[in-house]
């Protein structure tokens, strides 16, 4: 009888118990607070892409869909965990826009937690550019 008293009152291991119990969690939220930092970081890489398309595509009078897309390729950065797909550029109908471009980039990304992951996301960006005419020739 004195062993079992002995036994109740002894707190000895206690300690790791209770970590045993808190290290999954601490690590799931560690590991959430990285995996929204890196999606946090791939969505400003994205509108970053799509800022240095609409000013390349300002700049220049009428550039081609390929410089455009060249250019939101090599702007892009926080791509290093998910799927950054070909940026696309569209030329809208000349009834809704006459002289503009539609921009848009894509990033797909699978969120891994320690203990499960979640269903792909797909983070899409759009931006419409209004492109400078082409100078009139001069008449003089």
């Amino acid at each position: 009888m004195i062993r079992l008293h002995k036994l109740r009152h002894d707190d000895k291991g206690a300690a790791a118990i209770e970590v045993a119990f808190a290290l999954p969690i601490l690590l799931l939220f560690v590991f959430g607070i990285f995996q929204i930092g890196v999606i946090l970081q791939a969505n400003a890489g994205m509108q970053h892409a799509l800022g240095e398309g609409a000013r390349f595509t300002t700049l220049f009078p009428t550039p081609a869909d390929s410089a455009i897309v060249t250019k939101m390729n090599n702007s892009k950065f926080g791509m290093s965990y998910g799927t950054f797909n070909t940026p696309t550029v569209t030329t809208p109908a000349s009834t809704v826009c006459s002289n503009c471009r539609n921009l848009q980039v894509t990033y797909t990304v699978m969120p891994n937690f320690v203990f499960f992951t979640l269903p792909t996301m797909t983070i899409t960006r759009n931006k419409r550019v209004y492109v400078a005419p082409p100078p009139l020739p001069s008449t003089s």
